[in-house]
């Protein structure tokens, strides 16, 4: 299988458009082999380019773990630069399948896309959040004897959202782990940690659901961004500071509307790997 290795402000994956709809996944049952950082390529997961009958091109994700995503933020963008560098598709914006819709991307440099990631989902059924209705705002979640309170957003993906006033490795990887597989979220959840810097910049840390910790989330980022404009907590225009580097996310906080991102991609290298099938 001929891949690329691409990342989007570190959160890395393994891009191929060689494997066919249904061989996608017995591939993928092989995707804690070749993520591995030390035995395999090495990512946060596999992306596979397939085709569509509903938009350009379709997207179907695997986590490192081997579980699989319904969307990824930094992976879409990554997916919509692998299109680019092979000249799989010659329009400079892309409509894209995925489990949580059609997503839409948009070049505005070489390597920069704005993504027209979809209206967010608040109700607790759809999310989901167990035992809850309507908006999840302030919900308290208890971990080992303490008390957290948690904002609830879909971007096609579940996230419950935390703040704190410093984002330690205590609270990152002692509690993230925990959070995300509580009873109350029954599909598991994305935990973001955030610290809010000023009316347009907040920073965050993440733990993904089946990956651990990476170094950036766009999915996170979104429903952070989502979170603290309907607890007031900032503008509606933000910069969100990761590990891996900055992205901007735009919502006008109208429920109807669509959450923006605009984040780079980058190519690291490209391979030829061997597939046990």
């Amino acid at each position: 299988m001929n891949f690329i290795k691409m990342h989007g402000l570190g959160n890395d994956f393994i891009l191929t458009h060689e494997v066919s709809a249904g061989t996608v996944k017995s591939v993928a049952k092989q995707a804690v082999t070749l993520c591995d950082r030390r035995k395999g390529i090495g990512a946060d997961g596999i992306i596979f380019v397939l085709p569509s009958q509903k938009a350009d091109l379709r997207m179907c994700i695997f986590n490192s773990d081997g579980s699989e995503a319904e969307m990824c933020g930094n992976g879409i963008r990554c997916f919509a630069l692998y299109v680019k560098l092979l000249n799989l598709n010659d329009i400079p914006s892309l409509t894209i399948e995925t489990p949580a819709g059609n997503i839409k991307t948009e070049f505005i440099d070489e390597d920069h896309i704005k993504v027209n990631m979809g209206k967010p989902i608040l109700e607790a059924s759809r999310i989901p959040v167990a035992k809850t209705a309507g908006r999840v705002l302030n919900k308290e979640i208890i971990i080992d004897g303490n008390s957290f309170k948690f904002n609830a957003v879909s971007m096609g993906n579940p996230h419950a959202v935390i703040y704190a006033c410093e984002l330690t490795d205590e609270l990152v990887l002692g509690q993230g782990p925990k959070i995300e597989k509580h009873p109350m979220f029954p599909r598991k959840i994305n935990v973001e940690f955030i610290k809010v810097l000023s009316d347009n910049e907040i920073e965050m840390r993440v733990w993904e659901r089946g990956c651990g910790e990476t170094q950036a989330c766009g999915t996170g980022a979104c429903a952070s961004v989502v979170s603290g404009i309907l607890s007031n907590r900032h503008g509606k225009n933000v910069t969100v500071n990761l590990p891996g580097g900055k992205l901007q996310v735009e919502w006008s906080g109208n429920d109807d509307d669509p959450v923006y991102m605009t984040g780079p991609a980058r190519k690291v290298f490209q391979g030829q790997i061997d597939l046990n099938l």
